[in-house]
């Protein structure tokens, strides 16, 4: 895939602070890219784990018109940003609610990245 198939992502959301990441998450983001280069996430609308952040190699999840770039997370020692999607209609439920992108142990049954890592993202949620 070349930049041309998948353009840089325009930012919809309104909030600039909507998604943050805690120290354990970043850590996995490091170690995640290392060993599959540019990431990812597209929050899960009930398929699979739920309502679970997901973590993909950046285009491999295909996002369209009926998605929302919530945030481009900067991660200290990761080159690029790491795109955080939802979906326009999860979004809309959503959308008062800042989202921490967190970690805990066990593993989860989706197909995002740490899952062979033995642990799993998770979003924890405060209103805003």
């Amino acid at each position: 895939m070349t930049p041309a198939d998948h353009p840089e992502p325009t930012p919809t959301a309104t909030d600039a602070q909507t998604v943050e990441l805690t120290v354990a998450a970043s850590e996995l983001l490091r170690k995640l890219r290392s060993m599959h280069g540019p990431l990812m996430f597209h929050q899960s609308g009930g398929c699979c784990d739920g309502s679970a952040p997901m973590c993909y190699p950046e285009g491999e999840f295909r996002t369209g018109g009926s998605d929302v770039l919530l945030a481009s997370l900067a991660v200290e020692g990761v080159d690029e940003r790491i795109p955080f999607w939802m979906s326009t209609s999860q979004y809309e439920l959503w959308r008062h609610t800042r989202l921490i992108v967190d970690v805990v142990e066990g593993r989860g049954s989706g197909f995002s990245l740490e899952a062979p890592e033995g642990v799993r993202f998770l979003i924890r949620s405060q209103l805003i």
